[in-house]
């Protein structure tokens, strides 16, 4: 997982450079949890679902996004 806090690049060859460091996933949410987290010495910790695919374009229609996305949250939700 690559967290940032600029998803999206204006050079599509920046995701194929991490596709060859084994990067699978790339978010932007993260870095600002991880970063709060530190600062005040908490625990963090983050749970992905993937929606869409930056190199080919694939994405989760929105009907599917909102039907499964319950269940990562249930999982999530368990997991606590």
């Amino acid at each position: 997982m690559f967290t940032t806090d600029t998803f999206y690049q204006a050079d599509p060859s920046f995701y194929e450079e991490l596709h060859k460091l084994g990067v699978l996933a790339v978010d932007m949410e993260t870095a600002g949890l991880y970063g709060v987290a530190a600062e005040y010495g908490a625990n963090a910790m983050a749970l992905f679902t993937v929606s869409d695919h930056v190199i080919t374009g694939e994405a989760t229609p929105a009907e599917e996004r909102q039907s499964t996305f319950n269940e990562m949250v249930k999982i999530a939700l368990e997991s606590i």
